[in-house]
């Protein structure tokens, strides 16, 4: 590869701290809400909380996200996963699941104090282990639970069918939480929050696009910070608030050349959750000049994209802004669900591997990138579903690649060392050395 040698200009990112105490008040928030008279529920981050907000001031607290905290701190981790699996579950589990059921297992909270039982489970079915989770989350506290099955096909396919599907189950979910919550379903409410969604998850895909300019305004480890509000509540006001904010100084950035690192002179694309206990990995890259400009899982975890008009990846036109006027409940309930299945190629994966395959080499010449790092996560099965054929199809297209293996939530299956000398081998291969 050709090595650019210039030095950009950089500058700390001002939203930082913002996404920071977000991500800190929902969980002081989630331990608060049964005293604050709030309804707390647990669940899948796609759990279509939107339908919960219908009811009053609400926390979610989503189990991925909080499954990956624990993640990040080893000790407490292994406190979790130890305890879970003295009880019989299985060690190659979803590494979030083990994480989050041995938190409540052992009755431990991850930011303190004892596991806050939640009003109800309510959960979206989108890969192996998703419903069977908080169903058994939902047995050890004893409270209710409700589970969406997400209609996963490959891309494209049978659309409508399933947009009725996923629609069927809204109301039928509506029904429950009445039942369950003894409250009212308020219409307004709803369609508020479903209309900050749609904005919410256009902004992010307009953030990641913004990754598109050289040099890349943001790398891979700012955007794990930034995206977990919405992972955590991408209906509220405050979130909407937080990725306009974050949008405009993204392009503010890309406008005027401010780089995520200086020295950029490789653009890396990434696959699959990182090791959160790891992120010393993305530092360890930039000693070579390189970063990591995103990948499917964090676009397209919270990003709504489509194909734009000249065949590239956009950002999705919300309905409003196509003019679709939303009135009725059925209204926004079938808004709500066509946005869920046509934004949600991130999924994609665990449905058609080849799908992912024709994508991702996409992004690669859509964000400038040099080659690609695949981590063999066996801490998410649904996620590691194809990767090897992924890597020959991009390898197949003259792309230089990078696979190491580990886990993104449980320690005990990775191998620093090994990494960290795939990493300098592959660094050495695209004519790259360490600064210093």
């Amino acid at each position: 590869m050709q090595i650019n040698r210039t030095i950009y200009k950089t500058e700390p990112l001002k939203c930082w701290e913002k996404a920071k105490e977000l991500r800190n008040k929902h969980y002081r928030d989630a331990a608060n809400a049964r005293y604050e008279g709030k309804i707390l529920s647990s669940g899948s981050m796609e759990a279509f909380t939107e339908l919960i907000a219908a009811f009053g001031d609400h926390v979610h607290m989503a189990s991925e996200p909080y499954g990956a905290s624990i993640g990040s701190d080893p000790e407490f981790s292994r406190q979790c996963v130890e305890g879970l699996e003295s009880k019989g579950y299985a060690r190659d589990l979803c590494a979030y699941t083990r994480n989050y059921l041995g938190s409540v297992l052992i009755n431990k909270y991850h930011f303190g104090g004892a596991f806050p039982v939640p009003d109800f489970c309510f959960q979206a079915h989108s890969c192996e282990s998703h419903g069977k989770w908080l169903q058994a989350a939902s047995e050890m506290m004893g409270v209710p639970y409700f589970c969406i099955d997400m209609p996963l096909a490959p891309h494209g396919l049978r659309i409508e069918n399933r947009i009725s599907y996923l629609a069927d189950q809204f109301h039928e979910a509506i029904r429950w939480l009445e039942k369950t919550t003894g409250r009212g379903f308020d219409d307004e409410r709803f369609a508020r929050a479903v209309e900050n969604s749609f904005v919410s998850t256009k902004l992010w895909a307009e953030i990641c696009a913004c990754n598109k300019h050289v040099p890349a305004p943001i790398n891979q480890k700012n955007i794990f910070t930034f995206y977990v509000p919405l992972l955590l509540d991408r209906s509220s006001d405050e979130t909407l608030s937080f990725y306009r904010e974050l949008r405009d100084e993204a392009k503010y950035r890309a406008e005027n050349d401010i780089a995520a690192l200086p020295s950029e002179r490789c653009r890396l694309l990434d696959d699959s959750p990182p090791p959160w206990y790891f992120l010393g990995l993305y530092r360890y890259l930039e000693q070579y000049g390189a970063l990591s400009i995103g990948s499917t899982y964090s676009f397209g975890l919270t990003g709504a994209w489509e194909d734009g008009e000249d065949g590239t990846m956009a950002p999705k036109k919300t309905p409003m802004e196509k003019g679709i006027h939303l009135k009725t409940r059925d209204d926004y309930i079938n808004a709500l669900a066509r946005w869920a299945i046509e934004r949600l190629f991130y999924f994609m994966s665990m449905a058609q591997p080849e799908d992912k395959s024709v994508k991702m080499l996409q992004m690669v010449r859509e964000w400038h990138a040099d080659g690609v790092i695949f981590h063999l996560n066996r801490g998410c099965e649904g996620l590691a579903f194809g990767q090897k054929e992924n890597n020959l199809y991009l390898k197949d297209a003259g792309i230089p690649t990078i696979s190491y293996e580990g886990n993104n939530a449980d320690k005990r299956e990775f191998d620093e060392k090994r990494v960290l000398g795939r990493i300098d081998a592959f660094m050495e291969s695209l004519g790259l050395k360490k600064s210093g």
